[in-house]
């Protein structure tokens, strides 16, 4: 954490490769993105202002959304523009929103959403783990629409974890919550990139988040990535003078 430095990287490190991406929206191209790796079992912060691309790279990354040029290769698989992915390899990476959307059911049956899914019969502790995880076990009979929303993206991030994606990509995910709640699902994050070797992405506008959970920082401005760099590295000693303005909070856009 905090910019903990690796050894020399492998091919076999990158979990993520994106080359030429670029997305467009009719003439406009809201994301270029030249190069990114994204290694296997780190914690990639995002930060950069509204608007800058943030969230449609997480949707690029989760297949959600193909992209107008280049190729992304995810592990083995190699993915270029509109062409099928498999479902095998949707089903390895998992997102969480800023404002999950929860079933209309009890905490439990939305945890379990997922492995219903995927044809799963008998997880009854699986779930019970997950809750205890999240420290929802008390709740787990509870109507989803009577949680807070802390309690909510605990839920949401049980029913993801449970899962055992090889990427969590998280946009914004302690957004306009408490302090209370906002150090839980940190320690979560925290727990499920350490003990369970989870890749993870967190998209963020709190530079002070970033700072404390991430291996790396990446900054976005207005569709493009200006800097990646080790944590310390971002913060203390940035190479572009525009992530050294964004740091300062100055206006960079």
């Amino acid at each position: 954490m905090n910019g903990a430095q690796r050894p020399p990287e492998r091919p076999s490190d990158k979990l993520f490769e994106l080359r030429g991406v670029v997305k467009r929206y009719g003439p406009r191209a809201v994301l270029t993105v030249d190069r990114l790796d994204i290694r296997r079992g780190e914690m990639l912060a995002v930060v950069g202002p509204s608007g800058a691309g943030k969230t449609t790279l997480l949707r690029l990354l989760n297949f959600l959304e193909s992209s107008t040029e280049g190729a992304i290769r995810f592990g083995d698989a190699v993915v270029q523009g509109a062409q099928p992915v498999p479902l095998a390899l949707r089903r390895r990476i998992t997102t969480v929103a800023q404002r999950p959307v929860l079933l209309r059911r009890s905490v439990e049956a939305n945890v379990a959403y997922g492995l219903r899914l995927r044809g799963h019969r008998h997880f009854a502790q699986e779930v019970a783990a997950a809750l205890a995880e999240v420290g929802l076990t008390e709740l787990a009979k509870q109507p989803a629409r009577t949680l807070s929303g802390g309690e909510a993206q605990r839920v949401a991030l049980a029913r993801a974890m449970i899962l055992r994606p090889d990427a969590l990509l998280l946009d914004e995910p302690t957004a306009n919550l408490d302090p209370y709640n906002v150090v839980l699902i940190e320690q979560i994050i925290t727990r499920l990139n350490r003990e369970h070797g989870t890749t993870i992405v967190l998209v963020t506008h709190n530079v002070f988040q970033a700072h404390r959970l991430a291996e790396r920082v990446a900054l976005m401005l207005e569709g493009r990535i200006v800097e990646v760099a080790a944590t310390e590295t971002f913060f203390n000693a940035p190479a572009d003078p525009r992530t050294g303005a964004f740091v300062r909070g100055e206006m960079v856009y």
